[in-house]
């Protein structure tokens, strides 16, 4: 068998060139990004080393965008949350800016990254490195005994961070009782914070996360475990583009990620899809409580999250100076939102960043940030576009690879999503999304499915009911 055709020997070369990525900086951008680093980041800031944060990321990561460190205040708590200080070393309507916003964003994949920023920054002198003097954005938040937030403010300072650690590590540590004081808080904090998300209407789905990881000279694929700590991080991000989000509203100007509200329509569309699939859904419940109660194990869990997902159509990115936007929130999280915490990796980040600190220090938003304003949504959504995209290309090459030499085999499926001659299925082992022709399937159902064919040159694979 052709080697490349189970995925031996290769990478991703081809998703890279059909998605025409970029493989290399400009040189002007290049000697900015070098100039930079040898003259620091600009402007005055406190200094926070002191504080002993420290990041969570996945293993083997050096764009460390965020530090954390959390502790009691009183009957309450108080959230130190630093992050990378990449404004400080951008020069506004250069040419490294230029080529940034092109960009819009990261594109991760399997054999290696895109950056949006040079590695000299990135990976090295903006990125919140363990033992590494940086500038950051620390934000200060303090909440009540409920985990409310009573106050918020970011500033500049220069932090350093004490340890560097990945989701599992963190996990296996809290369960074994032995957390690093940073992080020690967190279970009981990232709790409270759950809670409160529910009872707003946060809706989050858990369906089964697909991971490629390098199998020997080859790609694999497994399903990416979700641990209680990557949700109760999670919430601490959520938490500080909340504030974010209300800081820009309270100064009339920002940039918000922003999703409208489902129609009751729809949400009584859902319920006749709980009660196809045998879900029990009262009337006093809400969605987002029904969905955080269910069993992500449970086939007919996995078909209610799928539909659910049409409850989360429509997100984008709102701009606003003087007048405030008419739609404010973001529906998945129930409140409102702007993305502030990974401006390593995300451009929209820089600007609502600035924007914070300028309002938290009382001083005029920059005229080059309220300049770009206008210009991010566009360059955002059509980032986004593309990452999700490259995604999914790479998941479906990695499955046309790893399936390539078992056509013919049955496998145990969930049907996702139903039509009239075709479904949408769950493959646990390995872990494969895909359509399946077949009549009269029901969402939830536990079938068997026959693989028919594979393409890797197309990355498609195809399944029969068998």
């Amino acid at each position: 068998m052709d080697s490349a055709a189970n995925g031996t020997g290769v990478d991703f070369a081809r998703v890279r060139a059909d998605f025409t990525l970029p493989t290399h900086f400009p040189a002007a951008a290049l000697t900015e990004a070098e100039r930079a680093v040898a003259a620091g980041p600009r402007g005055s800031r406190a200094d926070a080393t002191g504080i002993p944060l420290v990041t969570i990321d996945p293993p083997g990561a050096k764009d460390l965008d965020q530090a954390v460190h959390l502790e009691r205040r009183g009957d309450g708590y108080r959230v130190h949350y630093a992050i990378a200080d990449m404004g400080s070393f951008v020069d506004p309507g250069g040419a490294l800016d230029a080529v940034v916003r092109e960009r819009g964003q990261t594109i991760y994949l399997p054999d290696g990254n895109v950056p949006l920023h040079p590695t000299v920054l990135s990976e090295g002198a903006a990125s919140l490195l363990p033992d590494q003097r940086s500038p950051a954005a620390l934000w200060t938040i303090d909440l009540d005994g409920a985990a409310e937030p009573v106050s918020a403010s970011v500033r500049r300072a220069w932090v350093r961070s004490v340890a560097q650690f990945d989701y599992e590590t963190v996990q296996s540590d809290i369960d074994a009782g032995r957390a690093h004081p940073s992080v020690a808080l967190l279970p009981e904090l990232g709790a409270l914070r759950r809670a409160l998300a529910i009872k707003r209407g946060a809706v989050e789905l858990q369906l089964p996360e697909q991971e490629v990881e390098q199998n020997g000279d080859g790609w694999g694929l497994a399903l990416r475990p979700r641990t209680a700590v990557d949700a109760w991080n999670a919430e601490i991000s959520l938490l500080t583009g909340m504030c974010a989000a209300q800081i820009m509203l309270d100064a009339r100007i920002g940039v918000l990620r922003t999703l409208p509200t489902a129609d009751d329509s729809a949400v009584e569309w859902l319920r006749r899809s709980a009660a196809a699939l045998g879900i029990e859904w009262p009337r006093e419940t809400s969605t987002a409580q029904l969905l955080a109660a269910l069993d992500p194990s449970s086939p007919a869990a996995l078909a209610l999250f799928m539909d659910a997902t049409r409850l989360l159509r429509g997100a984008g990115y709102t701009v606003f100076d003087g007048e405030l936007p008419e739609v404010s929130t973001h529906a998945g999280i129930a409140a409102s939102y702007a993305h502030v915490t990974a401006p390593l990796r995300r451009l929209v980040d820089r600007f609502g960043t600035e924007i914070c600190l300028a309002v938290c220090a009382g001083e005029p938003v920059p005229a080059w940030v309220r300049e770009a304003l206008p210009l991010l949504p566009a360059l955002m959504e059509s980032s986004d576009t593309i990452a999700a995209k490259v995604d999914r290309a790479c998941l479906d090459q990695v499955e046309a690879w790893v399936l390539h030499d078992r056509v013919g085999a049955e496998f145990d499926a969930v049907v996702l999503r139903a039509e009239a001659t075709t479904a949408e299925i769950f493959v646990a082992t390995p872990p494969v999304l895909a359509r399946c022709a077949g009549e009269g399937l029901k969402e939830g159902q536990t079938i068997r499915v026959r693989l028919t064919a594979t393409d890797p040159d197309r990355r498609r694979v195809t399944f029969e009911h068998a």
